[in-house]
């Protein structure tokens, strides 16, 4: 008991010596109210062996129980860890000996020898180059990795999300990276296609993205039905654009600007139907997501008004991901899996999180499935 009051002094010292840290506080009891209640997680995975960076989620095609948690182990000896729903590690899926491997994103249907498949896509920062690997097998696609940012002084990738185009179902990588330019080429979008000997080739299609310049550019996600690419510059907000190559480079919206205590990091997109649902957001260092409108304004499309602010029980959560499916009993509604600072994953109900006061996908279909 002694022990747990000097800590709480000691906390309290530091914010009132500490404005930056002060303001942070403020901001958070304004934003969610009591910052306090934290939602804990349905389980929290098998730990990796040196730092869990970003997560993906790979839902089973014909049976949702059986599927996959996809994240990587942020080091120079890294690699892509695979999860099953219950948290614990697939040591025959796991690949092993990636050079710092930063973010994943997942994607359905690749068209590759007359067949759909599906594919991880890894940046590998110590070697300038995007890894694919087909799914569920986890087996390479790339002869090695692919080269990205070639040309640039700076190359090193760290986000990135996949594009699928609805109309022609052509598949994209946007990758970014740990430095770039502020001329607004600070992102590369690459046209993935089928490369030699069940290989899979990538082409720069467009450079796009405003860069403040203040710190990096890690977390990136797309919007498949509705043709966005959302990212975070980090310490200053979200930002928006089209995802298809051809459109214009004008950034849409800048949201998420004010309330952070820091670094904004994950973006996940909840769907509640083909045009609505959430964008989440993380604040990695009050271990909080924001959470957004997804389809805008009734007025503007593109104005995304804070809805709730929830606290989680992981430590400086930097990606994560969501899924408004309906998985099994423990996951009616959605999964959201994030990111904790102590080389785990979180696995959180998305009813824990809605709090009653978000909605759920097919809500009522939900009372029948899984009995």
């Amino acid at each position: 008991m002694k022990q747990s009051i000097l800590i709480v002094a000691a906390c309290a010292l530091f914010a009132c010596c500490n404005p930056q840290q002060k303001q942070a506080n403020q901001q958070a009891a304004t934003i969610s109210g009591n910052p306090t209640d934290t939602i804990r997680p349905v389980l929290i995975t098998e730990a990796a062996e040196h730092d869990t960076d970003d997560p993906a989620i790979w839902i089973h095609p014909t049976d949702p129980a059986q599927s996959l948690i996809i994240g990587t182990d942020k080091d120079s000896l890294g690699a892509l860890y695979v999860y099953d729903l219950n948290g614990k590690i697939i040591e025959d899926k796991v690949v092993k000996g990636l050079l710092r491997p930063n973010n994943v994103d997942i994607e359905y249907g690749f068209e590759m020898s007359g067949q759909q498949v599906d594919i991880a896509v890894v940046t590998e920062r110590l070697t300038n180059k995007i890894r694919i690997f087909s799914l569920p097998d986890m087996k390479p696609l790339d002869k090695g990795g692919i080269p990205v940012f070639e040309g640039e002084a700076q190359r090193a990738p760290m986000g990135i999300s996949l594009y699928k185009n609805p109309q022609d179902t052509k598949m994209y990588a946007m990758v970014g990276r740990k430095e770039g330019p502020t001329n607004g080429s600070y992102l590369w979008q690459y046209l993935l296609e089928e490369g030699p000997k069940g290989t899979i080739k990538a082409t720069v299609v467009r450079k796009f993205g405003t860069w403040s310049g203040k710190k990096e550019i890690e977390s990136i996600a797309v919007d498949d039905a509705l043709g966005y690419v959302y990212y975070s510059d980090e310490g200053v907000g979200v930002r928006k654009y089209y995802a298809h190559p051809d459109s214009s480079h004008t950034q849409l919206a800048l949201f998420a600007s004010s309330g952070f205590a820091q670094d904004h990091e994950g973006i996940s997109i909840y769907q509640t139907d083909e045009q609505t649902g959430y964008i989440i957001v993380s604040d990695q260092q009050a271990s909080r997501f924001h959470i957004f409108t997804r389809e805008g304004s009734p007025a503007n499309p593109h104005e995304h008004t804070l809805v709730k602010t929830v606290t989680l029980a992981v430590i400086e959560s930097d990606g994560s991901e969501v899924t408004s499916q309906s998985l099994n009993k423990q996951f009616k509604g959605g999964l959201f899996v994030a990111m904790s600072d102590d080389k785990t994953f979180h696995y959180y109900a998305w009813k824990d999180i809605s709090g009653g006061n978000l909605k759920i996908k097919e809500e009522e279909a939900l009372k029948e499935s899984f009995d």
